[in-house]
């Protein structure tokens, strides 16, 4: 009976001493927020018209998941014959935060124009940087590619669509900085 006991007592040892090894490994949020400079380069005409300043907050948890973004505020630096107004933009992003503080990951942006209506800027990221502050994305840049379909307004509107003229294609690559310049450069 004694052995049982022991046993018995020994196992719930086991147990009990299990409970507690394990770890939970640790959550990381990475918010990006506040003003973001856009510089486009490439495109003709109109389509060289095409920087801009959005605010927006996006939070990734764990490195995982593509968030939306929350567009708090957009406009067009230049005036331009492509997005006369009424203009709607979303975007995503997947940012990921190493064990330094650094902050690596995706953005994209998607403008459609109001008047006139048919014009699509889409802006796809190669390349993300910058640094995590309690979670806070600071010195934020993006750098990646561009294309703007539709030809609506004026011809150079457009890439690769029946309505563009001969050899003018509207795409290019842009810098995107967190509240400063648009001359950044992506540090990873």
């Amino acid at each position: 009976m004694k052995k049982l006991a022991f046993l018995i007592l020994l196992a719930i040892a086991v147990v009990v001493s299990s409970c507690g090894t394990r770890t939970t490994p640790p959550t990381t949020t990475t918010t990006a927020s506040g003003s973001w400079e856009a510089s486009l380069t490439g495109g003709l005409a109109q389509a060289t018209q095409l920087d801009f300043v959005v605010q927006f907050n996006v939070t990734n948890t764990n490195n995982a998941t593509t968030e939306p973004l929350t567009i708090q505020g957009f406009s067009f630096f230049n005036g331009n014959a492509c997005f006369v107004s009424g203009q709607s933009i979303s975007g995503s992003s997947a940012l990921g935060t190493s064990n330094a503080n650094q902050v690596t990951g995706t953005m994209t942006f998607t403008i459609t124009s109001g008047v006139p209506g048919g014009n699509t800027l889409t802006m796809t990221s190669t390349d993300l940087s910058g640094t995590a502050n309690n979670g806070n994305l600071s010195n934020g840049a993006v750098t990646g590619t561009w294309t703007l379909t539709g030809g609506q307004g004026d011809p150079s509107c457009c890439q690769g669509s029946s309505s563009c003229p001969a050899g003018q294609q509207a795409a290019g690559v842009f810098n995107l900085c967190q509240g400063a310049a648009p001359t950044c450069t992506v540090t990873n």
